[in-house]
C-alpha cells in the first residue's frame, strides 16, 4: 500500500514512516522538499540499522504525498488545515486519514471544534465527494511515535461512513506496533474521538502521569 503523508516532517508523520516502512511504501510530505527527503533518508538507515532490509520511505513535497499515495495522511495541526488542504489537489478518490483534533490550551486543555462540528467534519466540507474520510490516530501520545523502542500498546478508534476504506484503515493500524483498532461507527462520531484527547492530556496533566491513552478490553 503506498501511504502518503501531508506534514511528514512532524513528530506524528515521522513516526509513522518510521512503524509503517517496513510493510507500506510509505511517501513524506513537506512544504520543504529538502527537509522531507533529509527525513526519509535518516528514515530508512535508523531502520537499516535496526535490521529491516525492505523498508521503503521517500520524501517529497506535500502534493507529492498527495500524488503517490492511495491512502493519505493529513498530519497537521488543525489551524493549518485549510490553508493546507488549499494548496493541494488530487484528493478525488483517496483515502484520507484525519488524526487531527481541535484542541486549545490556557488553564487546562479543551476540545474546540469548528462550526461543522469537528475537525472531520470541516475536512469533508473542503474535499471532493469522492475522498473517502477516516478518522484515525487521534489518541496516540504524539511524543510516542518515535520511540521504536517502545511499543504503542493503545487502542484506537476508527470511524468514517465508507465502510470499505475505514476496514482498511484499521488494518493500517494494526500494521503499527501493538495497536488495536476498534471500529467506532460513521463520521458523525468524529467529534467523540477528537475530544478523547484533550481528556486524556489534562488527566496526563492533572495527575502527574506521562504517555496517558486508552484501551477497550
Amino acid at each position: 500500500m503506498k501511504i502518503g503523508i501531508v506534514g511528514g516532517t512532524g513528530e506524528i508523520g515521522e513516526g509513522l514512516a518510521r512503524r509503517l516502512s517496513h510493510k507500506h511504501e510509505v511517501i513524506l510530505g513537506s512544504r520543504d522538499r529538502d527537509r522531507a527527503e533529509e527525513t526519509s533518508s535518516c528514515t530508512i538507515d535508523l531502520l537499516t540499522e535496526r535490521g529491516c532490509r525492505n523498508c521503503s520511505c521517500s520524501g517529497g513535497t506535500n502534493q507529492d504525498a498527495v500524488d503517490g499515495g492511495d491512502v493519505v495522511v493529513l498530519s497537521i495541526p488543525f489551524k493549518h488545515l485549510k490553508s493546507t488542504v488549499d494548496s493541494l489537489s488530487g484528493f478525488e478518490d483517496k483515502i484520507i486519514i484525519s488524526p487531527i483534533n481541535p484542541i486549545a490550551r490556557n488553564d487546562h486543555f479543551s476540545y474546540q471544534p469548528p462550526s461543522e462540528g469537528s475537525a472531520a467534519l470541516a475536512l469533508k466540507a473542503m474535499l471532493p465527494e469522492t475522498a473517502r474520510i477516516v478518522v484515525a490516530f487521534n489518541n496516540v501520545a504524539a511524543n510516542k511515535w518515535k520511540q521504536l523502542d517502545e511499543e504503542l500498546e493503545y487502542s484506537v478508534a476508527v470511524c468514517g461512513d465508507d465502510d470499505a476504506a475505514k476496514h482498511l484503515v484499521m488494518g493500517i493500524v494494526e500494521d503499527v506496533s501493538h495497536l488495536r483498532a476498534f471500529d467506532a461507527g460513521p463520521l458523525s462520531m468524529s467529534p467523540i474521538i477528537e475530544g478523547i484527547t484533550p481528556l486524556v492530556l489534562n488527566i496526563a496533566r492533572l495527575n502527574g502521569m506521562k504517555d496517558v491513552g486508552i484501551q477497550f478490553k
